[in-house]
């Protein structure tokens, strides 16, 4: 199948968030063309942020994405903290941790179930799955682990899509000792759902495919990082979040409307699980270690298919962290949140959401009033990321059927779970 000229069109990209469509050429067993294109249109996001107050920012920003609103609320609300010079305790930063970890869970276990799982059953959509007696069970398992996650999110953050407890300086609101007590039982009895969905994701066969990828993550001395954190690479990439915008470059394509990223003097860059996973991996809980000794992976690993082995990884992780900070929360002595003064000034903050690291720019006036805002979040940098890929998938692809080959370049493009409707921030008039 080698010969002549083969065109594989994904149009549209299913089962990732977002509209996009896919055209690779290959002629003679090479691959010629790629065009990886985002046809959301532009959300304008930072436009209209800016004349905003500044307690109003979090919220807003949290409608960037129907999936990510805990990472987008905490970094809009970490990054005005530090513009206005606001400190929270560390009972409240466990708390956020808490949120965003149950983001993840909420959002994992939908793209583990729902969006990855078809490619390697053979069936073409979550609901083909349901209507197979084999694998029903596991769409029913991946409902189950999201509506959990939706349920911590809600009871700690007033609503589980958008929360509304999260203001800055804390919470309006905290939950009393019932709801630690009830959590953990919610999380016991579930995390045995998500190391079972974890190990059928272990057990699935995925291409032997490396590239040389720059991989930039979080990444703290003491705990697996979600809210804070020094952003490195295994590059040698070693910066505070204050210095993103110098060191990760964001441009305009002219041929979509997603922007794009690279490393300052370097290349495209890969971020989500598989990078938090490499760079991170001694944080992790044993029972999410397991999972990889169950798949017979050894991390760090540069092949982008095991997006979705890291991904389970953090699953399981998830339920044990928020555990743990349960268990070490005494509810009852918390302040929810912390007096301050507003002064002017300028914060940025990073954090990873589900996707990938996430950063939220402003600068605050005198007013309290937002006077720019800048958002760059995780599919503007994975876009690159994944068209590079798929220029350097071609020896895989070649002696396969058209059929074949598209379904494994949708693979490759679902592993990075897009959210590329968060990615289409520019206007070019």
């Amino acid at each position: 199948m080698s010969g002549g000229e083969k065109v594989i069109s994904i149009e549209p990209l299913t089962r990732v968030e977002g509209e996009g469509h896919l055209r690779l050429v290959m002629e003679n067993g090479k691959i010629k063309e790629v065009s990886l294109i985002i046809d959301e249109t532009p959300r304008l996001f930072e436009a209209f942020l800016v004349g905003r107050k500044y307690d109003e920012v979090h919220e807003i920003a949290s409608r960037i994405c129907g999936i990510c609103y805990v990472a987008h609320q905490i970094t809009a609300l970490r990054a005005v903290e530090k513009a206005i010079g606001v400190s929270v305790t560390e009972e409240i930063k466990k708390l956020r941790r808490f949120l965003a970890f149950a983001g993840w869970i909420q959002s994992h276990s939908l793209h583990l179930a729902f969006l990855a799982l078809p490619d390697y059953f053979g069936h073409e959509s979550v609901f083909s799955m349901l209507k197979s007696p084999e694998h029903k069970d596991l769409v029913t398992l991946g409902i189950k682990l999201r509506t959990l996650g939706n349920k911590l999110v809600e009871q700690l953050g007033g609503r589980w899509a958008h929360p509304v407890t999260c203001v800055v300086g804390g919470f309006s609101k905290l939950p009393d000792q019932k709801w630690v007590e009830k959590a953990k039982e919610m999380l016991k009895e579930g995390k045995p759902d998500a190391e079972k969905l974890g190990k059928v994701v272990a057990k699935l066969e995925v291409p032997d495919f490396t590239v040389d990828r720059e991989h930039v993550a979080l990444w703290d001395p003491k705990e697996y990082p979600i809210n804070e954190g020094r952003l490195r690479s295994n590059k040698g990439l070693d910066i505070s979040e204050d210095e993103f915008t110098k060191f990760i470059l964001e441009s305009t394509d002219p041929k979509t409307n997603v922007k794009r990223s690279k490393v300052k003097g370097r290349d495209v860059l890969l971020v989500g699980p598989l990078a938090r996973v490499n760079l991170n991996y001694d944080k992790l809980s044993d029972d999410a270690k397991a999972l990889a000794d169950e798949a017979g992976v050894k991390f760090p690993s540069q092949n982008p298919f095991l997006q979705n082995l890291a991904r389970a990884m953090e699953l399981v992780h998830s339920f044990d962290e928020c555990l743990k900070i349960l268990d070490e929360l005494d509810i009852t002595a918390i302040k929810p949140k912390v007096e301050f003064e507003v002064k002017p000034g300028i914060g940025a903050a990073v954090t990873e959401a589900p996707r990938g690291i996430l950063y939220h720019g402003y600068r605050i006036g005198r007013n309290g009033l937002v006077m720019s805002a800048n958002v760059v979040t995780p599919t503007v940098h994975n876009v690159s990321s994944a068209e590079a890929d798929l220029w350097s998938f071609g020896p895989h692809i070649a002696n396969l059927s058209v059929d074949e080959a598209t379904l494994k370049c949708g693979m490759l493009i679902r592993a990075y779970d897009f959210c590329l409707s968060c990615s289409v921030h520019v206007l070019r008039l």
